[in-house]
């Protein structure tokens, strides 16, 4: 009698500036492995959305409190994970990595990169925006407007394409 090998369990952490396909691959990958995609966008439009909103910076803090949530809870039972969030900051890697080990899965990172702020900008302007996505560039989310008062948009663009975190 053959054995059955049990299928061993990722974790993928995508990342990437806005724009650059991260949510179109972790679609992709989904299908692929049959994973779950935990969305930052959607947890954070949500609490934007709220019938009390929460402020911008705050739904952030928020968002990724309860993306881990749910990605312990879905790797408790077992599923393969996908992570799409910019993942700007070393301990949204860190976070990722330990959640990994913890439960004995791969760690995957994947880095969606485009060069050309331009195609950033176009694809950013037609596509369909949550409430905590930029509609531009120049554009920060209708929500974010004020919390991101003087802050040079295609500078913060050019940091991400160049100097990504990565673990």
């Amino acid at each position: 009698m053959s054995q059955q090998q049990t299928p061993h369990k990722l974790f993928i952490q995508m990342s990437g500036a806005p724009g650059s396909g991260k949510s179109t691959m972790a679609k992709m990958l989904g299908c692929s492995i049959d994973g779950v995609i935990i969305d930052h966008d959607v947890i954070r439009s949500t609490l934007l959305k709220a019938s009390t909103p929460f402020a911008f910076d705050q739904a952030a803090a928020l968002a990724y409190q309860l993306q881990w949530a749910l990605a312990q809870d879905m790797m408790k039972q077992g599923r393969s994970i996908i992570i799409d969030s910019t993942c700007n900051f070393q301990e949204v890697l860190d976070q990722g990595s330990a959640l990994a080990k913890q439960y004995g899965f791969t760690y995957w990172y994947v880095e969606c990169k485009v060069q050309d702020i331009d195609l950033l900008d176009q694809r950013l302007r037609s596509r369909d925006p949550m409430a905590s996505q930029r509609t531009g560039v120049d554009c920060p989310p209708a929500a974010a407007r004020g919390a991101r008062a003087g802050q040079d948009a295609r500078a913060l663009f050019q940091k991400w394409i160049d100097h990504p975190c990565r673990p």
